[in-house]
């Protein structure tokens, strides 16, 4: 059986929805639209901070991680990255600095993950490295759930060492994540517990969602299939001594 995968549809996708968390958790946009839905328009534990001047740490600096340094350099961000291959071009164009996980977690403000879920990432972000973090910090992960270990970020948000975190992925959504359980009994009680912290915002896994990206997904599916069909050689082909 012949087996073809899409690489990529739209980094902007990802990347966008990736600092719009930031956003949102900066100025409490998900609790202040809660407040105006009951007439309380107190404005009292809805400050934020300026973007401006922050220090974000990019771990992974891919093409999805690239654009959110394009797009976090805009807002006027010191930019510090983590990756095993460097990309002189950020470094030129947007003045990142690159430096070891360990580093940027003493040192960013804001910290967001862009790396693959493999042997050597899996809960990249431990206690340890918790520990490490400014207090306050924000974490957002819009990468793979496996990224963090869960039940250190609880306890870690338990301690109040966090500011705030974004999650777009989840150790554990399979089965739980793209359907509807709304009239279900939650038997998972990690994501319960990370539901009932008001720092904490979760979306179900829907970064990539655009029109740019699903029309993105279908065009590179279809032209995959036609290759198959016509016999001709396909560049997003999984051969049988790929390493993916």
């Amino acid at each position: 059986m012949r087996v073809a995968r899409v690489p990529a549809y739209s980094p902007y996708a990802v990347a966008e929805h990736t600092v719009g968390m930031m956003l949102a958790l900066n100025r409490n946009l998900i609790r202040a639209h809660q407040r105006i839905m009951e007439l309380n328009f107190s404005l009292d534990g809805l400050v934020g901070f300026d973007m401006n001047g922050k220090t974000v740490g990019i771990v992974g600096t891919g093409q999805i991680g690239a654009v959110v340094a394009k797009i976090l350099h805009g807002f006027g961000c010191r930019l510090l990255a983590c990756d095993p291959a460097p990309d002189p071009d950020l470094v030129a164009q947007y003045g990142v600095t690159y430096m070891s996980l360990d580093k940027i977690c003493q040192t960013a403000d804001i910290i967001t993950l862009h790396v693959p879920l493999r042997e050597e990432t899996k809960h990249l972000i431990d206690k340890n490295r918790l520990s490490l973090m400014k207090p306050n910090v924000m974490l957002i992960n819009t990468s793979r759930g496996g990224l963090i270990n869960t039940r250190d970020l609880i306890v870690a948000l338990k301690n109040r060492r966090l500011g705030s975190v974004g999650l777009d992925v989840y150790e554990e959504e399979e089965g739980l994540f793209f359907e509807d359980h709304s009239e279900d009994v939650l038997l998972d009680d990690t994501i319960a517990r990370l539901m009932t912290f008001k720092n904490v915002l979760i979306t179900a896994h829907q970064a990539f969602l655009t029109e740019t990206a699903l029309h993105n997904i279908a065009t590179t599916t279809i032209e995959n299939l036609n290759c198959f069909e016509e016999d001709r050689w396909c560049e997003n082909e999984i051969l049988p001594d790929s390493n993916l």
